[in-house]
């Protein structure tokens, strides 16, 4: 009997690697365990750090929710809340789940495929209000998180085992797996670490053009703008580049955009959309943007709430997307409510105003403190360079590794970051994810770990004295 083997799946999954939740991951989750049964008194430390995913509101990193989303979704869940405790919701809140309610029914029903219309209506005012273009409720997708969108139109794009998506290195790892999983090409072109990871466009076309040589059809480009490791941010000048690389090369523009609220130096490293860009140009491309719920500082990646945009993009494929999206029924309402108080968050005036903006504002300042307080004490490590993140919630820092560790490593079979990551985890229950689940340039070693993390100068001193021990470990640089 055959029956669910490996011999019998689709040969294209075994490809598929994810390295976020990979190895170091699984071995984390196991130390936790061994901690809450109380068989923990071998290890050498008393609590495990998630430092490996961005996960804001997971046990241990803890980032507070959005008191005014939290409400809204209960009265959503529960309308009768809002007579059995009358005195727990602010006027807004309840008109705002009151007209939610008259739009949806019950969030125990399906939804429209592409999303309730009038949460896209809103979407769609967001974006014009964000960009100062108008936008098109009809081209708004939402979705179960942005991965959902991206895994859609990656599956749309992909014909052929010749078709080709253009990969940023480092990338997050939804998009080779995804590409993987599809049979499809993945065309990486590096980003410039030595200039804050800049994108350069003469780098892409040197990557289309290699591309072509290998007979791979370039039919879409990534770009991560807050980058993912990176947190890195294209300037505007950049963005016009890439733009009119699109209209030379036929590409469609792929712009994942789940960080743009999370700008540490919003006055010296703005965040400036890709839509802003494509019709200040007046330019004909295929764009399609994505957002999400998950970042920001809404964080509520278990809610699964995103959605997609699509300009200039014909009724004919949002017909084809639609379909695509109608096999899946529809997304998440606990999702499509959160997308609605991301982009309509109470204004100045509103009872919830003055709540919402100091839990923003007190957020902010976190990660953008503990980014700067992580990146400065990395960079004092001896053989460690780490770009300041303007953005996103990473940092990635490159570690020079001594030549006895990159032996070890070979010689058991592992990358020799992915050593230095288990041996971190091993040695103080922080788990990072090793640079070669990103990609990196060969010869090069990073790992990337999150901003998130609450108590900075006991997580960051973990850090300092593993490293220490590491080289001396080794025998140095």
């Amino acid at each position: 009997m055959r029956g669910i083997t490996q011999d019998a799946i689709n040969p294209a999954i075994l490809n598929v690697q994810y390295a976020v939740r990979g190895e170091l991951a699984i071995k984390a989750e196991e130390y936790r365990e061994r901690l809450q049964s109380g068989a923990h008194h071998d290890l050498p430390f008393n609590k495990v750090i998630s430092s490996n995913i961005g996960n804001p509101q997971q046990r241990g990193l803890d980032q507070p929710p959005i008191t005014f989303n939290r409400q809204v979704a209960a009265l959503m869940e529960w309308p009768a809340l809002a007579e059995l405790a009358k005195d727990a919701f602010p006027e807004d809140v309840i008109a705002r789940a009151k007209e939610l309610q008259s739009e949806i029914g019950s969030i125990g029903a399906y939804s429209h495929s592409q999303g309730v219309p009038f949460i896209r209506k809103n979407v769609a005012k967001f974006i014009e209000e964000r960009d100062g273009y108008p936008s098109n409720p009809n081209d708004i997708f939402l979705t179960a998180g942005a991965s959902a969108g991206v895994s859609l139109l990656i599956t749309m794009l992909i014909s052929n085992s010749k078709s080709g998506i253009l990969i940023p290195i480092p990338q997050y790892p939804l998009y080779t797996a995804t590409l993987a999983a599809h049979s499809g090409a993945g065309i990486p072109y590096h980003l410039n670490e030595e200039a804050e990871w800049a994108t350069s466009t003469p780098d892409i076309e040197a990557a289309i053009a290699q591309a072509t040589r290998e007979g791979i059809e370039p039919k879409a480009l990534v770009i991560i703008n807050p980058g993912n490791p990176t947190g890195a941010l294209l300037d505007e000048g950049t963005m016009q580049k890439v733009v009119r690389l699109c209209e030379q090369h036929n590409l469609v523009l792929l712009a994942d955009e789940v960080y743009q609220a999370n700008l540490h130096s919003p006055t010296t490293h703005p965040f400036t959309s890709f839509k802003r860009v494509v019709r200040s140009l007046d330019s004909p491309i295929h764009l399609v943007s994505f957002h999400s719920i998950s970042k920001g500082v809404t964080g509520e990646c278990g809610r699964r709430g995103g959605y997609f945009e699509c300009v200039n993009v014909s009724p004919e494929a949002i017909a084809l997307m639609y379909k695509m999206a109608s096999v899946n029924l529809c997304p998440p309402l606990s999702g499509q409510i959160g997308v609605d108080c991301m982009v309509r968050p109470p204004r100045s005036g509103d009872a919830s105003y003055a709540l919402w903006k100091a839990e923003t504002d007190a957020t902010h300042a976190a990660l953008a403190q503990r980014t700067q307080t992580m990146a400065a004490r990395l960079n004092a490590l001896p053989g460690v360079s780490c770009v300041n993140s303007p953005g996103a919630l990473y940092l990635y820092p490159r570690v020079h590794l001594p030549k006895a560790a990159i032996e070890a490593a070979r010689k058991a079979g592992k990358e020799p970051d992915t050593l230095y990551a288990l041996e971190l985890l091993d040695d103080t229950g922080i788990c990072v994810v090793p640079g070669s689940g990103f990609g990196q340039k060969e010869g090069q070693y990073h790992y990337r770990l999150t901003c998130l993390c609450p108590g900075v100068e006991e997580y960051v001193g973990a850090l300092e004295r593993f490293h220490g021990k590491f080289l001396e470990r080794y025998g140095g640089l």
